[in-house]
């Protein structure tokens, strides 16, 4: 299971109202880093079918068969802090991440 915070859901539904289009959000990971893996998100316009689907908030998440394996039980939160904003995933999955924080192991 994918786990939405409300603030995240929220977010999410703002841009895709404002956008116009879309299903949903859709997230995965990526080789990528010194770590290893790295979080992708992107918006879903078409659903393919081996995807798993979460609601939550009234926003479908989508996570595809691979991804999943490193991602069940993730939490996305949308936060603001100052200046920065973006969304933080709390992974009971990773066991550790580069000194940058782009990428993460399991």
């Amino acid at each position: 299971m994918i786990h939405l915070t409300e603030n995240a859901a929220t977010h999410i539904n703002n841009y895709l109202k404002n956008r116009g289009k879309g299903e949903g959000i859709r997230v995965g990971v990526k080789t990528s880093g010194c770590s290893g893996l790295a979080y992708v998100l992107e918006f879903v316009d078409s659903v393919d079918e081996h995807d798993q689907v979460f609601e939550q908030f009234g926003v479908k998440v989508f996570v595809d068969p691979k991804s999943l394996v490193y991602l069940e039980g993730l939490e996305m939160d949308y936060v603001k802090n100052g200046l920065n904003e973006g969304f933080e995933f709390n992974n009971p999955n990773k066991k550790g991440e580069c000194g940058c924080g782009e990428s993460f192991t399991v």
